[in-house]
C-alpha cells in the first residue's frame, strides 16, 4: 500500500497546502524563486503537514486556519534539507540535483535562510502565542541537532544516548511539533495535545532509526541518492554504533573513517553491517519507539484521524524505502 492512500481523505486540503507553499516561496528575487521552486517541485511525502492536519481533526478543524501551521512546518523541513545538502556536500536528493549542486553553496544557504524566515512570517497568523514559542523552540533545537551531527562526524566513541539525543533534535522534534501545533491551532484540549505531541516524538524517533537502517540496506534508486551515503560521509548512525566492534565490521569501518578504504571495501563494509547484529538491534529499538507511539494513539478520543495516525505510524516504521 502507498502512504498517500492512508490519508486520501486529506487530498483536497493537501492541495491547498501545496498551493500555499508555492505562494510562500515566491519573492522579488528571480534566483531565490527558482531555487526555492526547484526544491518544492522535488516533492516529498509532505508527512509533516499531514500530521498537522490529522492532529487538528481533534479540535475545531478549518483548513484556512490550519494551513498557517502546516505551511511553516513544511518550510522549516525544506530549509533543513537545503542546509543538510550543503553540510553533506550532497549532489542528489529524491533523484534530483540538490540546490547546492544546481547552483552553489551560497545560493543554497540563502535559500534555506529565506525559507526559515518565511516560516516565521506564516506562524504570526496564528493568534495563540504559545504556538510561536513551540515553533521557535523547534527551530533552535533543529539547528543545534545539525551542529551536533557535524561535531559527531567520524567520532566512533559516541554512545547510543548521544545518537538518540541527536535524532531527537534532527528529526523527532519537528514531527512532534507538527502534531502539537496542529492540535493547538484547532483549540484541542490540553490532554489530547500532550498525547499528540508524544505520539509525534515517538514516531519521529522510530522514523529516523528506520531512515538510518535504509541508508545501509536500500539501493540508490530506492533512496534517490547513493546508498550508504550517510555512513560514507562519516555519520555514525545506530546500526553502525551497534555493529562497530564486530570482527567483520571493525577493520573496514576504521579504514573508511581514516580515508584509506577502497571502493570495493566500501561495499563490503555496507554488506557486513547489513548482516550484523547491529541491524537487528536497531530494528528492535525502532519497534520500541513505534509501540510507544501506538500507546499514545490509544489515549486519543475516537475519530477517523485516530485510525489514520495509527496506520501512518505503522507504515512509516515498516517501510522499505
Amino acid at each position: 500500500m502507498k502512504l498517500k492512500l492512508l490519508y486520501s481523505d486529506l487530498k483536497s486540503d493537501l492541495e491547498v497546502i501545496e498551493k500555499e507553499l508555492a505562494v510562500a516561496v515566491n519573492s522579488s528575487s528571480p534566483l531565490l524563486n527558482e531555487a526555492s521552486l526547484h526544491l518544492l517541485l522535488a516533492g516529498g511525502k509532505r508527512i509533516r503537514p499531514v500530521f498537522v492536519l490529522l492532529a487538528a481533526k481533534f479540535g475545531n478543524y478549518s483548513i484556512e486556519s490550519i494551513k498557517n501551521v502546516a505551511v511553516p512546518i513544511e518550510l522549516i523541513h525544506m530549509a533543513s534539507l537545503v542546509h543538510d545538502d550543503v553540510i553533506d556536500d550532497a549532489e542528489t536528493r529524491r533523484g534530483r540535483e540538490t540546490v547546492k549542486a544546481q547552483w552553489n553553496n551560497r545560493v543554497a544557504m540563502y535559500t534555506g535562510d529565506f525559507l526559515f524566515a518565511k516560516a516565521i512570517e506564516y506562524i504570526t497568523e496564528v493568534q495563540n502565542t504559545y504556538a510561536h514559542e513551540v515553533l521557535s523552540h523547534t527551530m533552535i533545537e533543529l539547528c543545534i541537532g545539525e551542529i551536533i551531527q557535524v561535531e559527531d562526524k567520524r567520532f566512533l566513541d559516541q554512545t547510543v544516548r548521544d545518537y538518540l539525543r541527536r535524532i531527537k533534535r534532527k528529526t523527532a522534534i519537528l514531527i512532534s511539533a507538527s502534531c502539537e501545533l496542529g492540535a493547538i491551532a484547532s483549540g484541542t484540549d490540553a490532554k489530547t495535545v500532550r498525547h499528540l505531541k508524544l505520539f509525534g516524538y515517538y514516531v519521529g524517533m522510530s522514523f529516523q532509526i528506520i531512515d538510518d537502517i535504509l541508508d545501509i540496506v536500500s539501493t540508490d534508486e530506492q533512496l534517490g541518492k547513493p546508498a550508504g551515503s550517510d555512513l560514507l560521509q562519516g555519520n555514525i548512525t545506530l546500526p553502525v554504533l551497534y555493529a562497530k566492534d564486530e570482527p567483520a565490521v571493525a577493520p573496514l569501518l576504521h579504514a573508511m573513517l581514516e580515508g584509506t578504504i577502497s571502493a570495493t571495501d566500501q561495499q563490503n563494509l555496507l554488506k557486513a553491517i547489513r548482516y550484523s547484529d547491529g541491524m537487528t538491534k536497531a530494528k528492535q529499538l525502532s519497534n520500541i519507539y513505534l509501540q510507544k507511539a501506538l500507546n499514545e494513539v490509544k489515549q486519543l478520543p475516537a475519530n477517523s484521524a485516530k485510525k489514520s495516525l495509527q496506520n501512518i505510524a505503522l507504515f512509516m516504521s515498516k517501510r522499505k524505502f
